[in-house]
């Protein structure tokens, strides 16, 4: 993946709700997963009270309640193993405009007998910080097996599956996914249980009551490339039906990654944010 250092810049903002300020990156840079290289930003010190989300943020379900939500960075199923820092409740957050465009598509997919399911929305700086520790730890290969199987972790970096910035910082990005109503919900990872590759055949992965769309999320691999020619028939369908249907509402495809989407223009292009994913940073606001 291409990869761009992002030149900081001052910029004024609510002390309130900004962690760090950057220049937004360009092209596809501006759409990697895990972030671009740049200069990390500082987050709070130990013990000072969190910030709270800007009065642009809202919680999805307050939104659209139909729409099904399985937060993976807050379990341990995720390419970590963990759940990762800044995660305090299974929620997503977002910019209202992003919130309310995925509330439009919604009512589109539901008339056609689907649900959008996301998998993470808006991320912390402090979740950012913590892949970069985890991918800095070359001896932790957990879950290899799943997620990065035919990838060197060495290589995270160079590859550009893990940087030091995220678009989900900024509020307006959403990994996602569609399913077929009804859908059974999801059953839980259980920590130490046989890995499958998330490439694999889709009886042949960890089950997921979405379509099938030629790999699992967050599966770092180039089959994971939205229009790779070799994902073809039922899965290319199916990733040609929740695009063409979020784009349709203002929604731009990150090429390399089949769920990952960005909507524009983005409330805040240029901020990352570091308040938890809570309720609580909803609460109190002015």
């Amino acid at each position: 993946m291409p990869r761009l250092a992002a030149a900081l810049r001052g910029l004024a903002v609510t002390a309130a709700t900004l962690v760090s300020v950057a220049a937004l990156p360009s092209g596809a840079e501006a759409q990697q997963p895990h972030g671009t290289l740049s200069s990390a930003p500082a987050v709070p010190a130990k013990g000072a009270k969190d910030p709270k989300a800007p009065k642009e943020f809202v919680a999805l379900r307050d939104v659209d309640p139909t729409i099904r939500q399985e937060i993976r960075y807050y379990t341990p199923h995720n390419f970590m193993g963990v759940p990762v820092t800044g995660y305090e409740k299974p929620m997503c957050l977002l910019t209202r405009d992003a919130a309310e465009a995925l509330h439009r598509a919604q009512m589109s997919f539901l008339k056609e007998g689907y649900t959008l399911k996301v998998y993470d929305c808006y991320r912390p700086q402090r979740a950012v910080n913590h892949f970069v520790e985890w991918a800095k730890d070359l001896d932790d290969q957990r879950m290899k097996g799943e997620f990065y199987p035919q990838v060197d972790k060495s290589t995270l970096f160079e590859d550009g599956y893990i940087a030091e910035k995220s678009g989900h910082s900024r509020g307006s990005t959403v990994d996602l996914t569609l399913a077929k109503l009804p859908a059974l919900p999801t059953r839980p990872y259980v920590p130490g249980e046989p890995l499958l590759p998330c490439y694999g055949p889709q009886d042949e992965r960890f089950p997921d009551n979405s379509l099938d769309m030629g790999t699992g999320f967050d599966c770092f691999d180039t089959l994971a490339h939205t229009l790779d020619p070799r994902i073809k028939g039922e899965q290319r369908k199916n990733r040609l039906l929740l695009k063409d249907g979020l784009e349709k509402t203002g929604f731009v495809n990150y090429e390399n990654e089949w769920w990952h989407y960005t909507f524009q223009p983005e409330t805040f292009p240029d901020t990352y944010f570091d308040f938890p994913v809570a309720r609580k940073s909803l609460a109190g606001r002015h």
